[in-house]
């Protein structure tokens, strides 16, 4: 069974986004995050802020880019809740570790923090209404 087919077989919230609403929201995230995680990059490689401020914005480039291997190659719904919650957890780090460093950049993460809360509980929504499923 190819991916699609098995998604669209999950059990999930009413709640859930359709696909292309999902599809729009990440058209507008990756910029902010490209920008934003590239400045920071940038910023720590040429040593204008401490490397350690990076560390969660590498954490969470490697989280997010994992999910969809795992959520859609794996159809692994527990690894992926966790993975989501690393995403999540590290948005928060992020903003805290680069607040007196850039105000801007912490900023700009809060829709990415809004998306990803309202990701996160559909996952979990998802993994717990999937339990035990092939």
């Amino acid at each position: 069974m190819d991916w699609m087919t098995w998604h669209i077989g999950l059990a999930k919230p009413s709640w859930t986004p359709a696909p292309a609403t999902i599809g729009l929201i990440w058209q507008i995230l990756y910029p902010i995050i490209a920008v934003s995680f590239g400045f920071v990059f940038v910023k720590a490689f040429r040593g204008k802020i401490p490397r350690l401020v990076a560390l969660p914005f590498a954490i969470n480039l490697v989280a997010n880019l994992m999910f969809t291997p795992i959520q859609f190659g794996m159809r692994n719904l527990p690894l992926a809740a966790v993975d989501i919650l690393i995403v999540w957890a590290t948005i928060l780090w992020m903003a805290v570790a680069v607040w007196k460093h850039s105000r801007w950049v912490s900023l700009a993460q809060i829709p990415y923090f809004v998306w990803v809360s309202l990701a996160t509980v559909l996952q979990l929504s998802i993994t717990v209404m999937n339990w035990g499923r092939p």
